[in-house]
């Protein structure tokens, strides 16, 4: 599989459908066309899925081991790197660029720290496919958790890429669906239809305008806030039971079921 973004403490394990969800969402290059029949083989594995959606995930494995890579590449670019809507870095949906997501960021740093993890690549802590590489090595109970916090974000992400017709819609609808939660977009769609698109270049002008530094009392009382907001982040994942929002059983949906 393709080049992994962290180093692990230890032996590889965990759940690799995660893994593969984040090489997915990675900038495609020959490795990762090369990696598709074992991500393939990953993917019809693992039984959490809906068979529909697992085989949507898998057929969309073949098309970029099938795709012209220069094709994949100028994709990739026009839709995450154009444009605040999509993007892979988990709080600029909360918080956009603004000095409020700084402690966040630390304080997910700190998460991977503690459980011995050390980043390998300039990618910021609250990169999605970086995360995605953390939660493959923790336990059924953290993962769901985690992606408990985190399904709002998801879910719009979700609608968004799926009004724009990308398959990577399929990774935060994979997400979801690993803690039954694929019914939270439909309370996103009609709001994304209503989006005005951030990818035009008048959309980008004007954000290069917008985003002067400041330097002022309510941005050092933003980070503040935000030093707050990270702890308490921090706390809820720490009290949740681990039954509230959990990773579905493998084993208890039917295998024949065609949805």
């Amino acid at each position: 599989m393709a080049e992994a973004a962290m180093s692990y403490p230890g032996p590889a394990g965990g759940m690799r459908s995660l893994r593969v969800l984040a090489r997915l969402l990675d900038y495609p290059t020959e490795a990762l066309q090369a990696a598709a029949p074992e991500m393939i083989a990953i993917l019809d594995a693992e039984r959490r899925w809906r068979p529909a959606l697992r085989t949507a995930l898998m057929d969309w494995c073949r098309r970029l081991r099938d795709a012209n890579l220069l094709d994949l590449q100028v994709e990739y670019v026009a839709l995450f790197d154009r444009g605040r809507n999509t993007s892979l870095l988990l709080f600029e949906h909360v918080h956009g660029e603004s000095r409020a997501r700084g402690q966040a960021m630390v304080d997910l740093l700190g998460e991977y720290r503690a459980a011995g993890f050390e980043l390998d690549a300039r990618e910021l802590p609250d990169y999605l496919p970086l995360f995605l590489e953390y939660l493959s090595t923790r336990s059924e109970a953290e993962i769901g958790r985690w992606l408990g916090e985190i399904r709002h974000i998801l879910a719009r992400l979700t609608a968004r890429l799926e009004e724009r017709e990308a398959d990577h819609a399929l990774v935060p609808l994979a997400l979801l669906g690993l803690i039954g939660a694929e019914g939270d977009v439909d309370a996103h769609r009609e709001t994304v239809k209503q989006e005005a698109p951030d990818n035009t270049p008048e959309a980008l002008d004007a954000v290069w305008e917008e985003e002067a530094v400041r330097f002022s009392a309510e941005s050092d009382q933003d980070c503040a806030l935000q030093s707050a907001e990270g702890r308490r982040l921090a706390e809820r994942k720490r009290a949740a039971h681990s039954e509230a929002v959990r990773v579905l059983d493998p084993t208890a949906r039917p295998q024949g079921d065609p949805s």
